[in-house]
């Protein structure tokens, strides 16, 4: 057993850093028992934390001790392993955004999988499902446009449109205006009355 902790242990140090790990990947080093059995010592002696059901990761090392690995990381391999889109929930995406100064206590993401919760160390990630249209332009400032929007609603909407178009390239705005047909007729309307002003 000794050995392949070991091997499980080495492998997870080879992954970038958040990635998560499950044990139908790690069949190549055992039967799915003994690696079942292997995830759950490690988690008990701190090896690896456990993310969520049949989810682990490794912790960081660092000369203050161990600690969970950053969100955005553990984010990002989640989304590539699970082949899922998943972005930042609309309150982040506005503070981003310089739309409101709020900032998000909890971390909360929009995605193309199940609603779920993960645990990194102290703090709970939680994933919620989202309509396609919510998740359009991950990694791009229109996407973040279209979340900050849904979160502050339909009376809200146009003021943050006028600030954003102040402060984002047109490219991004263009953007947003050629999803007009994806979004909900609120958000198409306010988006087509900027774009008919630009």
């Amino acid at each position: 057993m000794q050995t392949l902790a070991k091997q499980v242990l080495e492998h997870a140090a080879g992954l970038p850093e958040g990635t998560p790990l499950v044990a139908k990947e790690l069949l190549h080093l055992g039967n799915r028992a003994a690696v079942d059995q292997v995830l759950s010592r490690l988690v008990q002696r701190g090896a690896l934390l456990r993310a969520g059901r049949g989810i682990y990761v490794l912790p960081v090392e660092s000369r203050f001790g161990s600690r969970a690995p950053s969100t955005s990381k553990m984010v990002e391999g989640l989304a590539h392993q699970r082949g899922e889109i998943i972005v930042s929930h609309g309150a982040a995406a506005a503070n981003a955004l310089g739309l409101t100064t709020q900032v998000p206590v909890r971390s909360v993401y929009l995605t193309s999988g199940p609603s779920r919760r993960l645990k990194l160390g102290a703090q709970t990630v939680e994933f919620r499902h989202a309509p396609v249209w919510q998740l359009i332009f991950p990694g791009r400032a229109a996407g973040d446009v279209v979340r900050a929007l849904v979160w502050l609603g339909p009376e809200r909407a146009g003021e943050a449109l006028r600030t954003l178009r102040a402060k984002l390239p047109p490219a991004e705005m263009k953007e947003v205006a050629s999803a007009r047909a994806r979004l909900p007729t609120w958000m198409a309307q306010e988006v087509s009355a900027l774009v008919s002003h630009g």
